[in-house]
């Protein structure tokens, strides 16, 4: 018999989960990959489920329009400037102390990819753009890491799982990235803050299923659009002549020396990552920058306002420009305070 005074004492009784299933969750592992509105309400999920490792990954800090939708954050952590993966794994070491909660302030880029899933058993999306999870797909393909897609704009949402080996990647059905400009973001849509709790809600459900050992019957596209009250569910076939999952080719984990430059979604800022692994020393930095305009170091990132715009530094050099989304202009700025 369960003890009700058990914390999984709900999910124990379930007979999709019980007793087993609780063991099986409390010793896997899951990587969120991306902490904004999808990302926070799957690592909170996971970790009040009992999953036994979590690791959160995320490249960026919290601002106040991010409260909207990412559920696990608050004023404070906005007020902190702390990064996104740091107030993450706090807030989660509350809720439950007795699981491992690794929070990682980086950007996933081809350098990194490999070594931040090698030891996880499956993967969470919880990005904002297409490129990272073409990555996120190509290393999990790669390496037969199981992964749940999702995505979120607008009232509407998306997600699938990626059984590498078994059924279809992503690049079955979008073999190619769309072009700049050709699809809405959450500039110009916005984002209902019930889209992505319900996207998310859905992918740890998979995820669960997946660590019990629920098999999958068919490999199917989710669809939805919470306004409309519509789901559609869209079976996909494994393409023999996918470029990842059928050919072998990894595109996108290839690009190892490239400088990534983004823009942010939402933020009229771009991020900038440097093509060489770097390691600054942001006490030196500050007192340099200090000369040149206003300074403020929290220990875990630097942030440097000069004119219009910010540099909010982090130790690998990775930096995201504030103030605009020219990436000529931020590449200028970055080359002007941190050199090439």
């Amino acid at each position: 018999m369960t003890h009700v005074n058990d914390r999984y004492a709900r999910q124990r009784v379930l007979p999709e989960i019980g007793s087993k299933g609780q063991e099986l969750l409390l010793n896997a592992s899951t990587a969120v990959i991306g902490c904004g509105a999808l990302g926070s309400v799957q690592a909170q999920l996971l970790a009040r489920a009992g999953v036994g490792r979590i690791r959160i990954v995320d490249r960026d800090v919290l601002e106040e329009n991010n409260l909207q939708r990412q559920v696990i954050f608050d004023e404070e952590d906005v007020a902190a400037g702390l990064p996104k993966a740091e107030a993450a794994a706090r807030k989660l070491k509350k809720i439950n102390s007795s699981i491992e909660i690794e929070g990682l302030v980086e950007d996933v880029t081809p350098r990194n990819i490999e070594g931040l899933i090698a030891d996880m058993d499956l993967i969470l999306d919880g990005t904002d753009n297409i490129e990272t999870r073409y990555l996120i797909n190509d290393a999990c393909v790669k390496h037969t890491k199981p992964w749940i897609y999702g995505g979120v704009i607008g009232t509407t949402g998306m997600t699938m799982t990626v059984l590498p080996d078994e059924g279809p990647c992503i690049r079955c059905f979008f073999p190619e990235t769309p072009p700049p400009g050709s699809l809405p973001t959450c500039d110009t849509a916005g984002v209902l803050n019930t889209a992505p709790a319900t996207v998310a809600s859905i992918q740890v459900t998979e995820a669960l299923k997946l660590i019990i050992g629920v098999e999958a019957e068919d490999y199917t596209l989710l669809t939805l659009d919470l306004w409309t009250g519509s789901y559609r569910s869209v079976v996909v076939q494994k393409d023999k002549n996918c470029p990842c999952c059928g050919q072998g080719r990894f595109d996108f984990l290839g690009a190892e020396e490239v400088s990534w430059t983004t823009t942010l979604c939402g933020r009229n800022s771009v991020q900038i990552s440097p093509s060489r692994v770097t390691v600054l020393s942001l006490d030196d930095l500050s007192r340099r920058l200090s000369q040149a305009g206003k300074v403020s170091y929290n220990g875990l990132l630097l942030q440097f306002q000069i004119n219009d715009h910010e540099l909010i530094i982090f130790p690998n050099g990775r930096t995201i420009v504030k103030g605009t989304t020219d990436e000529s202009v931020a590449k200028t700025l970055y080359s002007k305070y941190l050199g090439n």
